[in-house]
């Protein structure tokens, strides 16, 4: 029962761990990657459609995206999502494909780069600790209606930590080689 329930704190962890990868995905290093703009909401037939279910999007230059979409009367609709998001970029449209060319980063977004990425990596580390509190809850419990013991509870718990420490440092890593891409010039 015990077993069970640490292996589900760590799904529950490998999920954020999962979850944050692909969020730090979509923030910008100095070279183009298709998941910058792959989760893109784009409003088509009034509902939000990500964008890589309207397109193809592909990197014929190291810094530049090029979007191919599917239905090319979508293809305004794309290029006002990508105006109104906070990405920064001007699409330039030829009217079949969508180009969209990623300045050089400045110092000073660079760094806010790094701050969004520490906010990022600290909301993983905060939905560890929620499954931690969720677990021990769960692993109390079980104590109260004597499903195991007082010992049992504590070893559980101990086990328990070593399994977020764990995960926390594999956030650490993943922020360090993060924040070491987005300054690398």
């Amino acid at each position: 029962m015990i077993r069970e329930t640490i292996k589900d704190a760590e799904a529950r962890m490998k999920g954020a761990i999962i979850s944050l990868e692909e969020d730090l995905n979509g923030i910008r290093t100095g070279r183009a990657h298709p998941a910058l703009i792959d989760k893109l909401l784009v409003e088509y037939y009034g509902a939000p459609t990500q964008l890589n279910q309207l397109a193809t999007i592909s990197v014929p230059e190291p810094r530049q995206l090029m979007i191919r979409p599917f239905d090319a009367s979508s293809i305004k609709t794309i290029e006002r999502a990508i105006i109104a998001s906070d990405l920064g970029l001007t699409p330039n449209n030829d009217g079949k494909v969508i180009r969209l060319n990623l300045p050089f980063l400045t110092e000073e977004r660079r760094r806010e780069l790094v701050k969004v990425t520490n906010n990022r990596l600290e909301d993983a580390r905060v939905a560890c600790r929620n499954v931690r509190r969720d677990i021990i809850k769960e692993l109390r419990e079980f104590e109260k209606e004597k499903l195991i013991s007082e010992d049992e509870l504590k070893k559980a718990e101990e086990e328990l930590q070593k399994v977020i420490d764990r995960f926390v440092s594999e956030i650490d890593q993943i922020g360090d080689r993060k924040t070491e891409e987005i300054m690398e010039v």
